[in-house]
Protein backbone atom coordinates (compact mmCIF):
# COMPACT_ATOMS: atom_id res chain seq x y z
CA UNK A 1 0.00 0.00 0.00
CA UNK A 2 1.31 3.65 -0.75
CA UNK A 3 -0.39 6.85 -0.95
CA UNK A 4 0.93 10.21 -2.08
CA UNK A 5 -0.35 13.60 -1.24
CA UNK A 6 1.59 16.88 -3.27
CA UNK A 7 0.28 20.35 -1.94
CA UNK A 8 -1.15 22.40 -4.96
CA UNK A 9 0.08 25.92 -2.81
CA UNK A 10 3.38 24.99 -2.34
CA UNK A 11 4.08 22.36 -5.23
CA UNK A 12 7.45 21.38 -4.01
CA UNK A 13 5.73 19.80 -1.01
CA UNK A 14 4.76 15.96 -0.99
CA UNK A 15 4.15 13.21 1.16
CA UNK A 16 3.68 9.16 1.32
CA UNK A 17 2.58 6.78 3.44
CA UNK A 18 3.91 3.36 2.55
CA UNK A 19 3.48 -0.29 4.42
CA UNK A 20 6.01 -2.61 2.74
CA UNK A 21 6.91 -6.31 3.26
CA UNK A 22 9.74 -7.19 0.78
CA UNK A 23 12.86 -5.40 -0.12
CA UNK A 24 11.77 -2.41 -2.58
CA UNK A 25 13.89 0.23 -3.16
CA UNK A 26 17.71 0.71 -5.18
CA UNK A 27 19.72 2.83 -4.00
CA UNK A 28 18.62 6.38 -4.89
CA UNK A 29 18.42 10.16 -4.14
CA UNK A 30 16.09 13.01 -4.14
CA UNK A 31 16.48 16.31 -5.28
CA UNK A 32 14.45 17.57 -1.93
CA UNK A 33 15.22 17.40 2.04
CA UNK A 34 13.79 14.27 2.87
CA UNK A 35 12.27 13.89 6.64
CA UNK A 36 11.04 10.06 7.47
CA UNK A 37 8.87 8.52 10.10
CA UNK A 38 8.84 4.93 11.05
CA UNK A 39 5.20 4.42 11.87
CA UNK A 40 5.31 0.70 12.32
CA UNK A 41 7.80 -2.26 12.20
CA UNK A 42 11.89 -1.94 11.56
CA UNK A 43 13.64 -1.20 8.30
CA UNK A 44 17.13 -1.44 6.97
CA UNK A 45 18.65 1.96 6.07
CA UNK A 46 21.85 1.88 3.88
CA UNK A 47 23.72 4.92 2.78
CA UNK A 48 26.04 5.33 5.57
CA UNK A 49 29.61 5.22 4.84
CA UNK A 50 29.83 3.67 8.74
CA UNK A 51 27.41 0.97 7.33
CA UNK A 52 23.54 0.02 7.34
CA UNK A 53 21.62 1.15 10.11
CA UNK A 54 18.27 -0.35 12.16
CA UNK A 55 15.15 1.99 12.38
CA UNK A 56 12.66 0.95 14.78
CA UNK A 57 8.70 2.80 14.65
CA UNK A 58 8.83 6.04 16.29
CA UNK A 59 12.59 6.91 14.81
CA UNK A 60 12.80 10.46 12.48
CA UNK A 61 14.86 10.51 10.16
CA UNK A 62 16.53 13.76 7.84
CA UNK A 63 18.14 13.42 4.61
CA UNK A 64 20.06 16.43 2.85
CA UNK A 65 19.13 16.78 -0.65
CA UNK A 66 21.40 14.21 -2.98
CA UNK A 67 22.90 12.03 -0.38
CA UNK A 68 22.57 8.48 -1.82
CA UNK A 69 20.68 5.81 -0.08
CA UNK A 70 17.92 2.77 0.40
CA UNK A 71 15.41 2.04 3.26
CA UNK A 72 13.90 -1.50 3.40
CA UNK A 73 11.82 -3.69 5.37
CA UNK A 74 13.11 -5.98 8.33
CA UNK A 75 11.73 -9.33 9.49
CA UNK A 76 8.38 -8.41 7.97
CA UNK A 77 5.80 -5.49 7.53
CA UNK A 78 7.01 -2.01 7.85
CA UNK A 79 5.14 0.93 7.80
CA UNK A 80 6.43 4.74 7.36
CA UNK A 81 5.71 8.34 6.35
CA UNK A 82 8.17 10.45 4.26
CA UNK A 83 8.27 14.33 3.44
CA UNK A 84 9.95 15.81 0.37
CA UNK A 85 10.50 19.52 0.70
CA UNK A 86 12.82 21.91 -1.13
CA UNK A 87 16.06 22.15 0.78
CA UNK A 88 15.90 26.17 0.69
CA UNK A 89 12.42 26.79 1.72
CA UNK A 90 13.18 24.86 4.73
CA UNK A 91 16.40 26.24 5.76
CA UNK A 92 14.38 29.77 5.25
CA UNK A 93 11.60 28.93 7.82
CA UNK A 94 14.35 27.33 10.60
CA UNK A 95 16.28 28.59 13.17
CA UNK A 96 19.54 30.10 12.44
CA UNK A 97 21.34 26.56 14.44
CA UNK A 98 19.04 24.22 12.75
CA UNK A 99 19.53 25.75 9.26
CA UNK A 100 23.14 25.47 9.48
CA UNK A 101 22.62 21.45 9.97
CA UNK A 102 20.04 21.20 7.83
CA UNK A 103 22.50 20.22 4.49
CA UNK A 104 25.20 18.39 6.67
CA UNK A 105 24.41 14.83 7.11
CA UNK A 106 22.12 11.83 7.43
CA UNK A 107 20.16 12.42 10.94
CA UNK A 108 18.40 9.39 13.06
CA UNK A 109 16.40 11.00 16.02
CA UNK A 110 14.46 9.52 18.86
CA UNK A 111 11.91 12.59 20.33
CA UNK A 112 8.20 11.59 20.99
CA UNK A 113 7.67 15.41 20.40
CA UNK A 114 9.29 15.95 17.01
CA UNK A 115 7.75 12.31 15.85
CA UNK A 116 4.31 14.20 16.59
CA UNK A 117 5.95 17.24 15.11
CA UNK A 118 6.59 15.56 11.52
CA UNK A 119 2.91 13.57 11.85
CA UNK A 120 1.49 16.82 11.88
CA UNK A 121 3.03 18.12 8.80
CA UNK A 122 2.22 15.10 7.51
CA UNK A 123 -1.03 15.41 7.69
CA UNK A 124 -0.89 19.35 6.52
CA UNK A 125 0.18 17.71 3.20
CA UNK A 126 -2.65 15.82 2.56
CA UNK A 127 -5.03 17.96 4.10
CA UNK A 128 -3.86 20.54 1.01
CA UNK A 129 -4.02 23.16 3.87
CA UNK A 130 -2.96 26.52 2.07
CA UNK A 131 0.46 27.73 2.08
CA UNK A 132 0.92 30.06 5.43
CA UNK A 133 -0.40 27.41 7.16
CA UNK A 134 1.82 24.94 5.59
CA UNK A 135 4.58 27.40 6.89
CA UNK A 136 3.37 27.71 10.02
CA UNK A 137 3.44 24.19 10.85
CA UNK A 138 6.92 22.97 9.16
CA UNK A 139 8.11 26.61 10.97
CA UNK A 140 6.81 24.63 14.08
CA UNK A 141 8.34 21.56 13.15
CA UNK A 142 12.04 22.85 12.65
CA UNK A 143 11.81 24.63 16.07
CA UNK A 144 11.18 21.66 17.67
CA UNK A 145 14.37 20.19 15.76
CA UNK A 146 15.97 22.60 17.21
CA UNK A 147 15.83 20.98 20.62
CA UNK A 148 16.77 17.88 19.92
CA UNK A 149 19.11 15.22 20.64
CA UNK A 150 20.61 13.23 17.35
CA UNK A 151 21.00 9.31 17.93
CA UNK A 152 23.36 9.57 14.99
CA UNK A 153 24.39 11.79 12.90
CA UNK A 154 26.81 11.17 9.79
CA UNK A 155 28.55 14.04 7.71
CA UNK A 156 28.38 13.86 4.34
CA UNK A 157 31.61 13.33 1.87
CA UNK A 158 30.32 15.66 -1.04
CA UNK A 159 33.61 16.60 -2.90
CA UNK A 160 32.59 19.44 -4.98
CA UNK A 161 35.90 20.14 -7.16
CA UNK A 162 34.74 16.80 -8.36
CA UNK A 163 31.62 17.56 -9.37
CA UNK A 164 32.72 20.04 -11.09
CA UNK A 165 35.24 17.82 -13.14
CA UNK A 166 32.82 15.55 -14.22
CA UNK A 167 29.89 18.14 -14.78
CA UNK A 168 30.06 17.18 -18.82
CA UNK A 169 29.58 13.83 -18.47
CA UNK A 170 26.88 14.12 -16.48
CA UNK A 171 24.88 17.04 -18.22
CA UNK A 172 25.38 14.41 -21.04
CA UNK A 173 24.30 11.60 -18.98
CA UNK A 174 21.21 13.51 -17.93
CA UNK A 175 20.17 15.12 -21.35
CA UNK A 176 20.90 12.53 -23.97
CA UNK A 177 17.73 9.97 -24.92
CA UNK A 178 19.73 6.92 -25.44
CA UNK A 179 22.50 5.70 -23.40
CA UNK A 180 25.83 7.43 -24.02
CA UNK A 181 28.64 5.00 -24.31
CA UNK A 182 31.48 5.00 -21.15
CA UNK A 183 34.03 5.76 -23.34
CA UNK A 184 32.94 8.93 -24.65
CA UNK A 185 31.73 10.25 -21.12
CA UNK A 186 35.03 9.46 -20.63
CA UNK A 187 36.54 11.68 -22.92
CA UNK A 188 34.61 14.37 -22.13
CA UNK A 189 35.91 14.46 -19.09
CA UNK A 190 39.74 13.76 -19.66
CA UNK A 191 39.75 9.98 -18.03
CA UNK A 192 39.62 6.64 -19.27
CA UNK A 193 36.85 4.53 -18.69
CA UNK A 194 37.62 2.95 -15.71
CA UNK A 195 38.64 5.89 -13.99
CA UNK A 196 35.58 7.50 -14.61
CA UNK A 197 33.33 5.31 -13.43
CA UNK A 198 35.46 4.70 -10.30
CA UNK A 199 35.08 9.32 -9.90
CA UNK A 200 31.19 9.19 -10.76
CA UNK A 201 30.77 6.41 -8.06
CA UNK A 202 32.99 8.32 -5.60
CA UNK A 203 31.55 11.76 -6.07
CA UNK A 204 28.01 10.73 -6.64
CA UNK A 205 27.69 7.57 -4.60
CA UNK A 206 26.12 5.70 -7.89
CA UNK A 207 27.76 4.00 -10.88
CA UNK A 208 27.19 6.26 -14.39
CA UNK A 209 24.03 4.09 -15.50
CA UNK A 210 22.16 4.07 -12.13
CA UNK A 211 22.72 8.03 -11.83
CA UNK A 212 21.31 8.12 -14.95
CA UNK A 213 18.45 6.10 -14.24
CA UNK A 214 18.16 8.02 -10.75
CA UNK A 215 18.12 11.59 -12.45
CA UNK A 216 15.35 10.37 -14.91
CA UNK A 217 13.10 9.07 -12.21
CA UNK A 218 14.08 12.71 -10.51
CA UNK A 219 12.54 14.47 -13.47
CA UNK A 220 9.63 11.85 -13.83
CA UNK A 221 8.59 12.78 -10.13
CA UNK A 222 8.57 16.54 -11.26
CA UNK A 223 6.43 16.04 -14.55
CA UNK A 224 3.96 13.73 -13.36
CA UNK A 225 3.41 16.56 -10.56
CA UNK A 226 3.40 18.95 -13.11
CA UNK A 227 0.22 16.92 -14.79
CA UNK A 228 2.48 15.42 -17.40
CA UNK A 229 0.83 12.03 -18.70
CA UNK A 230 2.63 8.88 -18.02
CA UNK A 231 2.79 8.46 -22.26
CA UNK A 232 4.37 11.89 -22.46
CA UNK A 233 6.81 11.43 -20.03
CA UNK A 234 8.35 8.52 -20.77
CA UNK A 235 8.70 9.02 -24.03
CA UNK A 236 10.45 12.74 -23.23
CA UNK A 237 12.93 11.15 -21.01
CA UNK A 238 14.33 8.45 -23.50
CA UNK A 239 12.59 5.52 -22.72
CA UNK A 240 12.40 2.43 -24.81
CA UNK A 241 8.45 2.05 -24.14
CA UNK A 242 5.91 2.72 -21.14
CA UNK A 243 6.55 -0.25 -19.50
CA UNK A 244 10.67 0.04 -19.05
CA UNK A 245 9.50 3.45 -17.85
CA UNK A 246 7.49 1.42 -15.22
CA UNK A 247 10.15 -0.50 -14.13
CA UNK A 248 12.51 1.64 -13.57
CA UNK A 249 10.48 3.81 -12.04
CA UNK A 250 9.40 1.42 -9.29
CA UNK A 251 12.49 0.19 -8.79
CA UNK A 252 13.35 3.78 -6.97
CA UNK A 253 9.76 4.91 -6.26
CA UNK A 254 8.06 1.04 -4.72
CA UNK A 255 4.97 2.76 -6.71
CA UNK A 256 3.71 2.99 -10.34
CA UNK A 257 3.84 6.35 -12.22
CA UNK A 258 -0.22 6.17 -12.23
CA UNK A 259 -0.14 5.75 -8.20
CA UNK A 260 2.54 8.50 -7.94
CA UNK A 261 0.28 10.63 -9.97
CA UNK A 262 -2.88 10.38 -8.42
CA UNK A 263 -3.05 12.49 -5.72
CA UNK A 264 -4.83 11.41 -3.02
CA UNK A 265 -6.69 13.15 -0.10
CA UNK A 266 -7.33 10.35 2.28
CA UNK A 267 -6.96 12.70 5.87
CA UNK A 268 -9.44 14.70 6.30
CA UNK A 269 -8.93 18.16 8.44
CA UNK A 270 -11.52 19.24 10.67
CA UNK A 271 -13.41 22.23 9.69
CA UNK A 272 -12.38 25.21 11.42
CA UNK A 273 -14.51 26.55 14.16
Amino acid sequence: MTEFGHSTSIPHLEARRSAQENSCYRAHTHDSFSIGLIDSGASRFAGLLSGPVRLDAGDVILIPAGRVHSCNPLDGRWQYQMIHADQAWLTSLAPPETAASLSDSITIIRDPLLRAAVAEAFRAIFADHPAPRLRATFSTLLRQLDGTHAELAIAGTMEPQLLTALAPAMERLQGDASNPRLDELAELVGMDRFQFIREMKRATGLSPLAWRQNARVLQARRMLRAGESIADTAHSLGFVDQSHFHRVFRAHVAASPGTYRHRRNFIQDPPTP
